[in-house]
């Protein structure tokens, strides 16, 4: 009797099963490893770049993931740790890398590090001179023979010595590592995959372009079986900090605050290095006329698209909505089905169907209508036509949430409405409206931010254009996403840090707008609650 009323007045925690039993244990198993795993892998590359801060973060954030899990403590950080983690690296991570990225002149010719930059000068410089080693090649990869990183797998004349070549420099090979023929050329290598002729002679620009970095130059193909050690015509002098031509003895000395070498009469050398250049990008935008002029005729068009494109689609939205709540419409379920299926279809295909479309000489629009409107060839017309193309894919969503909201506002305050004598639009203004604003309003502000950078809308109908003849950047119909993406990867070389500025500034134009909706809203709900 004792041991059965001990048993009935045992806590509640004591009586409770083991959660998770073996399954969760192997399960948990799986995910620490897993997550010791990621961290070795991560380890390596930062400690060989030196990055100890980066190291002591990944060290405390696995030790605390294991400490976290091993044990019966802090249930809640449990759940709430692995959201966490996601959001830092998903989303916090990005914009912070895209802030510092900003204040850099990150792009093309300024990627690396000035050692970088140094070994690029002098290997796109290597001439070949008399006496230079001619080495037997073989072109090899480590990967696939169609994609894979090339190496030139030499053999030296004299020593028979056997040396694989990378862009990080000339390493030899250990003895019987690999094959090589009466000729002196490898025909097998441990690692490597040999290239044939035809695999060979299908990536022959790249196998052009390959300098292996040495001491005094670089080793550079000659056709596909040999290879020779040239010199390099323009050498970095340490002494005075500066790249040296060894034929003409003019000099290009290293300018810390651009990160590149310039010379004395202005010349600046296509390779440098990234450097951090304050808010150059950011002054750049808005005092360089070339690009403050485009940059705010953009705005104000990007603005109107999101407005149009929200205002547009909402309001078509709502009006097929409204129709389809009235009970006295017949075949709801079938208009229904129809409206909605734009919003089933894949939009990218859509947007190159509607292109097509709008094509001046061949398109349905012109065609159908006897119109003769060039509509990728005019601004004006340009803008219409992403607007139109927007609004058709666009209004379905807004159908189905304002059909939602539509059906949870309670009918007796209709009823309670046409009772006290207002009319039908009375009570859509006062009564109904209202509270389908408290509803739809956050779902406004996101698709408004999502129409302010509506990249497929605009890239996949139009590319941006037309383009003025002055400016191949920035055509009438880009939006700032669209811009900014042309800037990156489009023109004469990417500009990523001026980009990323570019980037910062829609954001911070989203975010302004965004809060200040979300404010008005608040007010909204107090009022009518």
């Amino acid at each position: 009797m004792t041991a059965l009323l001990e048993r009935e007045t045992a806590p509640d925690e004591a009586r409770q099963p083991v959660r998770g039993g073996i399954t969760g244990t192997l399960f948990k198993v799986v995910l620490l490893g897993l997550v010791a795993g990621i961290a070795v892998w991560a380890a390596f590359p930062l400690i060989a770049d030196g990055a100890w801060l980066g190291l002591a973060i990944l060290l405390a954030t696995t030790a605390g993931l294991f400490y976290l899990y091993l044990t019966p403590r802090h249930v809640p950080l449990k759940y709430l740790v692995p959201g966490t983690l996601f959001l830092v690296v998903f989303q916090l991570f990005p914009v912070l890398y895209t802030a510092a990225t900003a204040f850099t002149n990150f792009g093309d010719g300024h990627r690396g590090d000035k050692q970088d930059a140094v070994v690029a000068i002098q290997t796109s410089s290597v001439i070949r001179v008399p006496g230079s080693i001619e080495y037997a090649l073989t072109v090899a990869t480590t990967g696939d023979p169609a994609t894979g990183p090339l190496t030139f797998l030499v053999t030296d004349p004299a020593t028979r010595t056997v040396s694989a070549g990378t862009l990080d420099g000339l390493e030899p090979l250990p003895a019987g590592a690999a094959t090589v023929n009466a000729s002196g050329r490898v025909t097998a290598a441990a690692g490597y995959t040999v290239l044939n002729g035809g695999q060979a002679s299908a990536r022959s620009q790249e196998i052009t372009d390959l300098a292996v970095p040495t001491a005094g130059g670089a080793i550079r193909s000659q056709g596909l079986s040999r290879a020779y050690e040239g010199k390099a015509a323009r050498a970095y002098d340490a002494v005075c900090d500066c790249i040296r031509d060894t034929a003409t003895g003019k000099t290009w000395a290293a300018d810390e605050e651009i990160g590149a070498f310039v010379a004395a009469d202005g010349e600046r050398l296509a390779q440098g290095w990234r450097v951090g250049v304050g808010l150059s990008n950011f002054t750049r935008l808005l005092s360089d006329s070339a690009i403050s002029g485009p940059f705010a005729t953009t705005l104000v068009w990007n603005l109107f698209f999101a407005i149009a494109s929200t205002g547009g689609t909402f309001v078509l939205g709502l009006a097929c909505a409204l129709a389809m709540h009235t009970p006295r419409m017949r075949g709801r379920g079938v208009y229904r089905l129809l409206l909605v299926l734009p919003y089933a279809m894949p939009s990218f295909a859509m947007l190159l169907v509607w292109r097509d479309m709008f094509n001046t000489d061949f398109g349905l629009i012109n065609n159908l209508f006897g119109l003769e409107v060039d509509w990728f060839g005019t601004p004006g017309a340009a803008r219409v036509a992403v607007i139109l193309v927007q609004l058709w894919l666009g209004y379905p969503y807004m159908f189905l949430v304002a059909t939602g909201a539509l059906q949870a506002i309670p009918a007796e305050l209709s009823e309670a409405s046409r009772l006290d004598g207002a009319s039908p639009w009375q009570s859509l203004r006062q009564v109904t409206l209202p509270l389908l604003m408290i509803a739809l309003t956050p779902l406004l502000i996101s698709s408004f931010a999502y129409n302010f950078n509506n990249f497929n809308a605009i890239y996949l109908t139009t590319e941006g254009a037309p383009f003025p003849v002055d400016n191949p950047l920035n055509g009438a119909t880009d939006l700032l996403i669209t811009y900014t993406y042309r800037l990156a990867f489009g023109g004469s070389g990417a500009q990523y840090g001026f980009a990323a500025a570019v980037s910062i500034f829609i954001f911070l134009i989203v975010a302004i707008i965004s809060i200040v909706s979300f404010r008005r809203t608040r007010a909204q709900e107090e009022v009518y609650s």
